[in-house]
């Protein structure tokens, strides 16, 4: 049975609250409002664990605001540009530098160091948080994009989950004779595609994608994965993104296209294992694949920080935020709330509590183990800025218009590479 809870729309002002809701203006020197994305098993963990803090510091209330990602950031771009943004926020990599100024933005929290203990991180990654000298977040966990597989799907289609390039290349033509046109071995949205273009070009090249803010990919480098990726679509491996945004959904968790089997691997963020589990009707079997080692010598893919928590400078209690953080992140209690449901912790103290509560022995863990095993190159600043991420931007006009059959390989590779070099130049593309 597929579990569910309630989620939230997020408005242009992120102000979606659910547990403990009250008015911000209520109590407010002990009111703090805090926000994050995520799939239904992150929001149930999550909750639970701000009521546990709540239990602990009585008249203390935490105004909780979630939702699914998409339009998320975008939201959030904008309450942080009106200045009325939850105090502490779960934030991505790329916001510590795109949405900081002089009047807003994120706070250094190593001025804090005396509520969250630092030491409890490795200096590289906290590295990963800090932007001019500041740390601007705390970091969580550390993800990759791996392979899942619906083994109940391949196992009906009659040959095993692919662990090879070649063999998820032939997948396509047997799932169209053996189970029908609307199943696929793979499913890629516009995002995805753009990821599974790096991991495609870095296992033959074996290079950084941005090297000291150059792209270190030549237009005809970049035009072979777009071709790559073009033939998937013409093979029957991956469905075309019309079929997909067809089918309604924001996500794959929520497509009914993935939940009952039909798209049958998804090459996702190890971290979001728990959603993707959850959404799955019935018995079916979730399997972590293996990454291919038929695309050539190097060990594509990027890593980057999964997300982190964040304070508004715009708050009135940094130390509460401070505490809260300190919480989620360490606290024996919240860490086994939490689980593995935003990654690996990258606390040392939490990933102790969790290897000894037994969390650490799930798909999770297993995607988090071989994406750590294989991935060697960590995501640059620039790869999630919003105009090449962001809704419309350089990543979702290149790859929907491939799709479409608006660009042509070349044509679309040039956009992507003009986009790109845009971007690391702090222009607009």
């Amino acid at each position: 049975m597929r579990k569910r809870v309630g989620t939230l729309c997020i408005t242009m002002t992120l102000l979606l609250c659910t547990t403990g809701c009250g008015s911000p203006s209520e109590a407010a020197d002990q009111t703090i409002r805090f926000s994050w994305w995520g799939g239904e098993s992150r929001h149930q963990a999550t909750v639970q664990a701000v009521n546990a803090f709540e239990s602990k510091h009585p008249g203390v209330q935490i105004l909780t605001e979630y939702g699914a990602w998409n339009g998320w950031e975008d939201a959030a771009a904008a309450a942080l540009y009106a200045g009325n943004e939850p105090d502490v926020m779960q934030v991505n990599q790329n916001w510590l530098r795109d949405y900081q100024s002089d009047e807003s933005g994120f706070l250094d929290l190593s001025a804090y160091s005396s509520i969250i203990d630092l030491s409890q991180y490795d200096p590289d990654v906290l590295e990963m948080c800090t932007v001019d000298g500041q740390l601007r977040c705390i970091p969580i966990s550390e993800t990759g994009r791996v392979f899942f597989w619906n083994q109940s799907t391949f196992d009906a289609a009659g040959i095993p989950v692919p662990d090879s390039y070649a063999a998820l290349c032939q997948a396509g033509q047997v799932f169209r004779e053996k189970l029908g046109d609307a199943y696929y071995p793979l499913a890629l949205g516009w995002y995805d595609r753009m990821l599974f273009a790096v991991y495609l070009l870095q296992c033959k090249y074996g290079r950084e994608w941005v090297k000291d803010g150059v792209l270190q990919y030549s237009e005809d480098e970049i035009a072979e994965a777009l071709e790559m990726i073009a033939q998937l679509e013409q093979a029957h491996v991956i469905p075309p993104l019309k079929q997909i945004a067809g089918g309604g959904a924001d996500s794959f968790d929520k497509d009914e296209n993935w939940i009952t089997g039909k798209y049958a691997g998804i090459y996702e963020w190890d971290s979001s294992a728990g959603k993707f589990i959850d959404s799955l009707d019935g018995d079916q079997i979730l399997t972590v694949g293996d990454y291919f080692t038929d695309l050539g010598p190097g060990h594509g893919g990027l890593t980057k920080m999964a997300q982190g928590f964040a304070i508004s400078k715009h708050t009135a209690q940094p130390e509460l935020c401070a505490e809260l953080i300190a919480f989620l992140v360490s606290d024996s209690e919240a860490v086994r709330l939490l689980g593995t449901e935003r990654g690996i912790p990258l606390n040392h103290g939490a990933y102790e509590i969790c290897s000894q509560a037994g969390l650490l022995g799930d798909i999770s863990a297993d995607a988090y183990q071989r994406m750590n095993d294989w991935i060697g190159f960590r995501i640059d600043p620039d790869f999630e800025h919003a105009s090449l991420k962001g809704t419309g931007g350089i990543y979702e006009d290149v790859f929907t218009g491939l799709s479409y059959g608006e660009y042509s390989v070349s044509q679309a590779a040039e956009r992507l590479c003009a986009g790109i070099q845009a971007a690391l130049a702090g222009e607009t593309p």
